[in-house]
């Protein structure tokens, strides 16, 4: 009588607990700003908006561009460290005064090509991602390219040694160096204010990727464009700690699986945009991304290749290396066990 009344009990049980409900997820996402142009809006935007798609997680998202949060893009580690975001596209460079470890995946000279961004990206990730797990409670989900980054300037250039005497918007530490070595005075504006400063020639030239300054105006306020790659201004995801921890170890698979799928689109998108603004910036065709303007291209010299090869021996490594090892004993030594190995510095 005992065991029939348990398997009674057991079946009501199950009866009123009905099927298993899996969690619905909410998200807070902070993205890069509007302003950079059509990563942002053709690939990073869609897929937070479609994101249960794209990853299979029964999740709702609050995708929020940063440039409409009125939060500055250095404080990004810091917002995720405290929670007010789950996920944030990371603005590498500007956010590596709090992380400089991050300045060893992209130092001017680095790469100048994105064959050679993907190879350091592979070698060095995992350094950053465990100085941001430690320090930021956040863990990295990965690293893509905006695109080589290039110089425009509205006063005559014929090549990179044309900066000295001339103000040259920089955006982190690592170029404004490598502008110094080469007789320029590096002025640090935030992208979004840099088209006014060209304007009002608050600078002479600025640095950023062909197809971001097409989309911001750029081609409108300066006259020559260089297109040497100084850096190829990598960017990340960042999810909090707390927020990856309470995701199922199931979910946190889907999670990873979309996050590699959004971040090989958009090396691949990136390439094709890069080839295409170039030709669009200075009147080429075919012009099939951005808007056609008409620009002088600088033809980059030996000279110039010559000082770009030479960049990081000389300036980038040996700058960076000392801010990074105060923060970071090992830094610069994981850097040549691993990067600077395979790279033959």
């Amino acid at each position: 009588m005992k065991r029939k009344f348990t398997l009674l009990l057991s079946a009501a049980l199950l009866a009123t607990a009905g099927p298993a409900v899996a969690e619905t997820y909410e998200l807070k996402v902070m993205g890069q700003p509007v302003a950079t142009g059509l990563i942002q809006k053709n690939v990073e935007q869609p897929f937070f908006e479609n994101f249960a798609e794209k990853t299979g997680i029964d999740a709702k998202v609050d995708y929020k561009p940063i440039d409409v949060t009125g939060i500055k893009d250095t404080e990004q580690l810091r917002i995720l460290k405290t929670g007010l975001f789950d996920i944030i596209s990371l603005r590498m460079s500007q956010v590596s005064r709090d992380e400089p470890a991050i300045l060893g995946l992209d130092l001017v000279g680095l790469n100048p090509d994105y064959a050679t961004g993907r190879k350091t990206v592979a070698l060095f990730e995992a350094k950053v991602d465990e100085q941001l797990q430690k320090k930021f409670n956040t863990k990295l989900l990965g690293v893509w390219p905006f695109g080589p980054q290039v110089l425009f300037c509205k006063p005559e250039i014929a090549k990179l040694t044309d900066l000295t005497g001339k103000k040259v918007r920089v955006y982190d530490q690592n170029l404004a160096n490598f502008v110094s070595s080469v007789g320029g005075t590096p002025v640090p504006i935030g992208f979004p204010d840099v088209h006014q400063s060209l304007a009002r020639g608050v600078v002479d030239c600025a640095i950023t990727g062909p197809s971001s300054a097409n989309s911001a105006g750029w081609p409108e306020v300066t006259n020559y464009m260089l297109p040497v790659a100084f850096q190829l201004a990598l960017n990340g995801y960042g999810i909090s700690l707390d927020t990856w921890n309470k995701l199922a170890p199931e979910d946190q698979q889907k999670l990873e699986a979309g996050f590699d799928k959004l971040i090989e689109d958009i090396w691949d998108y990136s390439e094709t945009l890069f080839d295409d603004a170039v030709r669009c910036n200075v009147g080429e065709d075919p012009c099939e991304t951005v808007k056609k303007y008409s620009l002088k291209e600088v033809p980059i010299t030996d000279e110039d290749r010559k000082i770009i090869q030479n960049a990081v021996k000389d300036i980038s490594f040996p700058t960076w290396a000392e801010v990074c090892d105060k923060t970071n004993p090992d830094c610069s030594s994981s850097w040549k066990e691993t990067v600077g190995k395979q790279m033959g510095y």
